[in-house]
């Protein structure tokens, strides 16, 4: 089941904290695709290569889930800004664990401090601020959704989204870090938009 079917964010919130069990199981199976390109946006390259970021969603799922209970908010916003903490948190003793084994890879270490909005507009280009269709497309998609759909693409279109748009690295590190030309990378981000932007309005027409 997509992230967009069946009963939102918040009525889950809801029928959680009314003890139903489904809508907490419901709750966590949704978000656990946005969990995995967060986490894919947290860590460097070189961090990746030594923890798998299913271990850092896991480890965020076992925690959320315990401390249900704890959680005060009431929409998808605030959900997701809640896991997101938690992840980071996560994310930030695994390099501090690191750290403490490779100094020397401490300066490549990223700085842990991506918050995406929450709306997709964190999955837009940071340099068009155009209202085109595409951009409305993506932005009236909630963030569940937009990850779902990015989780779909083929790896290369998936990693170089993450690059440009999650981390906002501009094109020529976008290019370096997949060992790409500048235009090559532009080439393969604009291809990438366009099957996420494909990914989505198959969703909506389905």
């Amino acid at each position: 089941m997509a992230a967009g079917e069946g009963p939102g964010v918040s009525d889950l919130l809801a029928r959680a904290r009314g003890g139903d069990q489904q809508a907490l199981n419901r709750l966590f199976e949704m978000c656990r695709s946005y969990l995995v390109v967060v986490a894919a946006a947290q860590v460097e390259s070189w961090l990746r290569a030594k923890v798998d970021a299913s271990d850092l969603v896991q480890q965020t799922l076992l925690e959320a889930y315990r401390g249900f209970a704890h959680f005060r908010g009431a929409t998808e916003a605030e959900w997701l800004a809640w896991l997101q903490r938690i992840l980071a948190h996560n994310a930030a003793d695994f390099v501090r664990r690191y750290r403490g084994t490779e100094k020397r890879q401490a300066r490549r270490e990223v700085a842990l401090n991506f918050s995406p909005p929450a709306s997709s507009g964190a999955f837009l280009d940071p340099a068009d601020s155009q209202e085109t269709p595409s951009r409305q497309l993506i932005r009236k998609e909630s963030e569940l959704q937009v990850a779902d759909a990015l989780l779909r693409l083929a790896p290369e279109h998936r990693e170089v989204i993450l690059l440009r748009n999650l981390q906002r690295l501009p094109f020529d590190e976008v290019a370096r870090r997949m060992g790409r030309s500048r235009a090559a990378a532009q080439m393969l981000w604009m291809r990438a938009i366009r099957k996420l932007q494909e990914e989505l309005a198959g969703r909506l027409e389905g």
